[in-house]
Parts: C-alpha cells; sequence; structure tokens
C-alpha cells in the first residue's frame, strides 16, 4: 500500500464462511494497513477465536456489535444481513463493500471490478460499494479491454461453476455424494436439486419468468452496468459442475470493430489482472485445477476466431470463483478506498 502512515478499522462480517475466511488471508498477504479488525458473524460463532497475523481474535455477534468507528467493512454474508446491516455500517461511517447481490442493480451504488472501473468506487452516496458476482466479476477484465478497443455488440456465454459457489454445504454435498457413489451407497441430494456428482445442473439460482435463471440474469444486467452500455447483448446460460474451485466459461462474442486472434492475444496479455494461457497443445489452455484454484489472476486460452461470423471470437475463461470471483475483488476495492479512491 503507499498510503503507508494511514490505518484503518476494518470489520470482516461474515468472517467464518468460506469467502470471509479468503478476505483474511488476502488482507494479510496484500499488507493492508489495518488499525483494528473486527470481525463479525451470527451469534452461534460468536466467541470462537481466529488465528490473523499472530494474533488470536475473538469472533463479536453481528447483531450487538456497535459499528461506530468502523472504516471499511467486507461484507460477505448473504443478502439478507447485508439488507439489514450494510446501511446501519454505513450511517455510522463506515465505507462497506458487499459481496451479495441486494444492492447491485442500485443506481446510487457503485458496482466495481478494480481492474475495470476503480474510479467508480469514488461515486458512493450511501457509503456502499457491490462486489459483482463471481462468474460476471471474472468475465469483466478480459471484455473490458476488448470492448474499448473494438466495442463489444453480443456476448454468448455458458458457465461451467463450481460447487463452491453454493457455499460450504455446496462442497460438502459434492464430496459426500462421491464418497457414497464410488462405494455404490443410494445418494440423496440436499444442496442441489439433482445429483451433482459426476452430473452436470444447467440451474443456478431461481428461475424467472422469461425463462432464464436470476444467475443467467446477472450476468446481463451486471456486464451493462460495469462497462456502462446498455446496447451490449448477452445470451448466457449457468451450469453447476462438480467442481470444488474455480469457475470456467466458454466465451463467444461478436465485435463491432473485427478482432483478430493475434490482436486479441497482445490485448489481452497486457490486461490488469489477466493471465493469457493459450497454447494449441494438450495442457496448453487453462483449468479451474491446473490455474485456478488458490490463484488471482484471470486465465484465458483457447482464443479463435469464429467459422460462423465475420466478427466473432471464442474464448475460455478460468478464475478461482472464491479469490477473484469474491474475496480478492473485494480488498482490491477497499485499497481504492485506503488509498483515497
Amino acid at each position: 500500500m503507499s498510503n503507508e502512515a494511514r490505518r484503518f478499522h476494518v470489520a470482516v462480517v461474515g468472517a467464518t464462511g468460506a469467502v470471509g475466511q479468503t478476505m483474511l488471508s488476502i488482507l494479510a498477504e496484500r499488507n493492508f494497513p489495518i488499525s483494528t479488525l473486527s470481525l463479525l458473524a451470527s451469534e452461534r460463532s460468536a466467541g470462537q477465536q481466529v488465528d490473523f497475523e499472530g494474533q488470536k481474535i475473538t469472533i463479536q455477534d453481528l447483531a450487538t456489535f456497535d459499528p461506530a468507528g468502523v472504516e471499511i467493512a467486507l461484507f460477505s454474508a448473504g443478502g439478507g444481513i447485508s439488507k439489514e446491516y450494510a446501511p446501519k455500517f454505513a450511517a455510522a461511517g463506515a465505507v462497506v463493500i458487499d459481496n451479495s447481490s441486494s444492492f447491485r442493480y442500485d443506481d446510487d451504488v457503485p458496482l466495481v471490478v478494480s481492474e475495470v472501473n476503480p474510479e467508480a468506487a469514488k461515486n458512493r452516496p450511501r457509503g456502499i460499494i457491490a462486489n459483482p458476482n463471481c462468474s460476471t466479476m471474472q468475465l469483466m477484465p478480459v471484455l473490458a479491454p476488448i470492448h474499448r478497443e473494438y466495442g463489444i455488440e453480443r456476448i454468448n456465454v455458458a458457465t461451467y461453476q463450481s460447487v463452491s459457489g453454493a457455499g460450504q454445504t455446496g462442497m460438502e454435498e459434492l464430496g459426500k455424494q462421491t464418497a457414497q457413489l464410488l462405494g455404490f451407497q443410494e445418494i440423496e441430494p440436499t444442496k442441489f436439486p439433482v445429483q451433482i456428482a459426476f452430473n452436470l445442473i444447467p440451474h443456478i439460482d431461481e428461475f424467472l419468468d422469461n425463462g432464464f435463471t436470476k444467475e443467467e440474469m446477472k450476468l446481463v444486467w451486471e456486464t451493462r452496468k460495469i462497462l456502462g452500455d446498455d446496447s451490449i447483448q448477452v445470451n448466457p446460460t449457468a451450469v453447476r459442475v462438480p467442481v470444488f474451485y474455480g469457475h470456467s466459461e466458454a466465451v463467444n462474442i461478436e465485435t463491432k470493430k473485427k478482432i483478430s486472434t493475434e490482436q486479441a492475444r497482445a490485448l489481452l496479455a497486457s490486461a490488469p489482472g489477466v493471465k493469457v494461457v493459450d497454447e494449441r497443445k494438450a495442457g496448453g489452455y487453462p483449468t479451474p485445477v491446473t490455474h485456478a484454484s488458490g490463484t488471482d489472476p484471470v486465465y484465458v486460452g483457447r482464443i479463435r476466431e469464429d467459422l460462423s461470423h465475420p466478427r466473432g471470437l471464442n474464448m475460455w475463461v478460468v478464475a478461482d470463483n472464491i479469490r477473484k470471483g469474491a474475496a480478492l475483488n473485494a480488498v482490491q476495492v477497499a485499497e481504492l478506498v485506503a488509498n483515497g479512491g
């Protein structure tokens, strides 16, 4: 951090969850300037202790916590908690960076990807900044430079989303079902509507009247807001896959001006937060396990021109949904705030 003299009272709401725990590790890795760290969760987690940079910090009950003095609050505890408590923290003077979908579509709440629209974080009249959905998040660092240079008219995207996107219970269900099936036992789906082990489920979040799911429509709404262009057409399909960490996306774009494979590769090679892994050989492409899991970049490969459209381009985009998809971007936005953004 460039602003070493100034340190901040930081609160992490949802500190015991997968994203909250990852936020803590990233705050430590990036040496975020913390004066006081308040870790908050539900009453049942209160009293537990968490290690942070050699200190034991006690989890406090969010319901009874006084937010006065908190300067930056990272929320990752679900939409209901955010709706109730984020405005309270903001009213007490904190800048809230929220991971839920509660405020993303409000005109007076900026929706920020740190590498794409960092300037938007400054315009926060309600004291709240929203983090995008994980599947949108990893797409934006790849598409933003192309849109700015060549203009994107249409995006066709199929997502292959890991079970960690459904939380700890999603990961537990995949592990349990895998063990049961390998042991020739019967399984009983609880977290997901059908079997997830050795299966694909073309259904994430609730169905809407137009036949798309809410997860799919998030890609439409959020892409337009982040890129600042309501004319972009987005055609999404969201699929849950039996992978623990890392979302993948098969992306096809149609641009206003023709972009070649070589131009795309060069543009993406210099894009912040993006790593090109694009060799036309076995293993010369990113996958959730071999590249994304536990790392920060958004990886892009399989870059090739569309055979069916004169201005079409295909790509394969992979990232760790818990890190870049949620926790890392929240901390990066907090860094923007800490540095006066």
